[in-house]
């Protein structure tokens, strides 16, 4: 399984850019994506950007990944989901048929 790490663009050029995440900086192969100006969020699998992504759902899923990390240590997880408490769940809508019911 690969496992998409966000990452900001902070030195690009046409193949090549210069990425930061929260364990530091480290060189990503553009191909796919483009050159991009610096700060652009980019999905990246094993050293490889594959997509563009907004900031609110880069810092979403690196607190996803940080919740992996804390769950598998036993400590709590709640705050990064703060979002998600007191919430009922929602089925997203490709999954509701007409009558907001389960496919």
């Amino acid at each position: 399984m690969c496992i998409g790490i966000p990452m900001q663009v902070i030195e690009s050029g046409p193949y090549r850019a210069w990425c930061e995440d929260s364990d530091g900086q480290r060189q990503v192969d553009m191909m796919l994506v483009g050159e991009q100006p610096r700060g652009t969020w980019l999905l990246v699998f094993q050293g490889t950007a594959r997509e563009l992504m907004g900031e609110s759902q880069a810092l979403k899923v690196r607190d996803a990944l940080k919740a992996l990390g804390e769950a598998a240590e036993g400590r709590p997880v709640d705050y990064l989901f703060a979002d998600l408490i007191d919430r009922e769940p929602e089925l997203p809508e490709f999954l509701k048929d007409s009558g907001g019911e389960m496919k």
